[in-house]
């Protein structure tokens, strides 16, 4: 296409899913828009998954100091400060935005600050503080991202009820904090308030904390965090909360119908996130919403209900992961660009969530597969049969996996305890080949490594564990 507002592909949204699809549709000879109104990385870099990881390495470094006598370490004095954790997470936030920054402009994709709209027939407005321009544009992806639920009985405010970017912000632990939602952005703040202090109380609708794990996974870390002092209520319902110029207070059911009310100085509400969908001219442009929930309805190659425009990341629903999105918005332009020859797997996205300990999964939990009617053999190796495991002191949970008799595929892996979240991959890479149990065990794992409980996990499945 010719002309300075002219492009090959406009990308509407800077987070995961968009700054990669313009990434590589400029890989793919493209030119290439990328229209952000806030921080280039979205919501995971900026203000969710990065600075939460950052300040959950400042949460397990204070809880592993609180045990440091054992390695004979000991304090003559020993205080923790938030401050400091959240300033550095900051910093890596922003390190890594600027980061962003400079990829788009080494492969040559242009960086429009400022809201962008879709106005139909290939044209985007982007309105900025010092002005609005309409670009041109033969496909349009929209990648608009999402945003925490607020709900009438909690609403934000991010004064006294405090959403995920609220909690990020804090300059100093509070002393008592309740986490409505013990999925995984409430497990993993619970977490980090703990470590530095502050009294917590976790409230899940459902009868399990981390509800769309596996049983024994949500199950070890409830007894761990319960351990730690706090307090966990499952099968409650909140009824409402009221808020003071000292404090807020909760009143809700819990699982046993008894009636409680919590007092505390704040509440964060994590129950979930809804697209951003609203005024992004969508209605005008032709394209369709799902009718839960309100996401952008696509097909498998990420295409919207009209010619041209296609949607990935938050926006686009399923699994609200920076990584699937990423990969959506890689397919998005691949198509686009006619060299498209693959898909997302959604029944092969990892899911992960950075407590202490650590959970992950990918595919079936072990109701899931028998839900299904598979015939399934499940393997579950503690990591206290593990020397690494051991060696490090952090011996909580296991390797379990689930394997279809048949063929012996991996159609479930859930891993709870240290470095879960990186073991993962190595079942996402074997499901994606379509490997064996077998074959997991025979790929040869060094020793002593924490690796080698995933091979004793596909050998536990196949009922010849050897080392428990």
């Amino acid at each position: 296409m010719s002309g300075n507002n002219d492009y090959d592909v406009v990308v509407i949204g800077g987070g995961p899913s968009g700054y990669v699809a313009a990434i590589r549709a400029a890989q793919l000879g493209l030119k290439t828009a990328c229209v952000e109104a806030d921080k280039l990385g979205g919501v995971c870099l900026n203000i969710g998954c990065i600075p939460t990881k950052a300040l959950l390495s400042s949460a397990l470094l204070v809880s592993e100091l609180k045990n440091a006598k054992g390695h004979g370490i000991t304090f003559s004095d020993y205080a923790t400060d938030l401050g400091p954790a959240q300033k550095r997470s900051r910093a890596v936030a922003k390190r890594l935005s600027n980061g962003v920054r400079f990829l788009l402009r080494k492969n040559k994709v242009a960086h429009l600050e400022g809201y962008g709209r879709l106005l139909g027939d290939g044209r985007v407005e982007v309105e900025a503080k010092d002005g609005t321009e309409v670009l041109k544009a033969g496909d349009i992806i929209v990648a608009t991202g999402s945003r925490p639920r607020s709900l009438p009985f909690l609403e934000i405010d991010e004064e006294r009820i405090w959403s995920s970017t609220g909690a990020l912000f804090q300059p100093k632990a509070p002393e008592s904090l309740v986490v409505v939602g013990a999925g995984a952005v409430g497990m993993e703040f619970a977490d980090i308030y703990d470590a530095y202090g502050t009294e917590v109380a976790v409230i899940e609708a459902m009868d399990r904390v981390l509800p769309l794990e596996d049983r024994d996974s949500s199950a070890t870390v409830e007894q761990s965090f319960r351990e730690r002092g706090m307090a966990v209520f499952t099968s409650a319902r909140v009824e409402s909360t009221r808020v003071g110029s000292d404090g807020a207070s909760i009143s809700f059911t819990d699982g046993e119908g008894k009636q409680r009310t919590i007092d505390s100085e704040y509440i964060l509400s994590a129950v979930g996130r809804v697209p951003n969908t609203e005024d992004v001219g969508l209605e005008r442009a032709g394209v369709g919403r799902t009718e839960r929930g309100g996401f952008v309805a696509v097909d498998e190659a990420m295409r919207t209900s009209a010619a041209g425009v296609w949607a990935a990341g938050d926006c686009a629903g399923r699994q609200l992961l920076a990584h699937k999105g990423m990969h959506e918005g890689v397919v998005a332009v691949e198509h686009i660009a006619g060299v498209g020859h693959h898909t997302v797997d959604y029944g092969n996205v990892p899911t992960c969530t950075y407590c202490h300990p650590e959970v992950a999964s990918v595919g079936l939990t072990e109701d899931q597969a028998r839900e299904a009617g598979l015939d399934i053999e499940v393997g579950t190796f503690p990591w206290v049969g593990n020397g690494r495991a051991l060696a490090a002191g952090d011996s909580t949970g296991f390797v379990k996996v689930i394997r279809e008799k048949r063929y012996s595929e991996v159609v479930g892996a859930h891993i709870v305890g240290p470095h879960a979240t990186e073991l993962i991959g190595e079942f996402v890479l074997a499901r994606h080949l379509e490997s064996t149990a077998e074959e997991i065990d025979i790929a040869m794992h060094p020793h002593p490594t924490l690796s080698e409980a995933v091979a004793e996990g596909a050998l536990a499945a196949l009922g010849r564990a050897l080392h428990v």
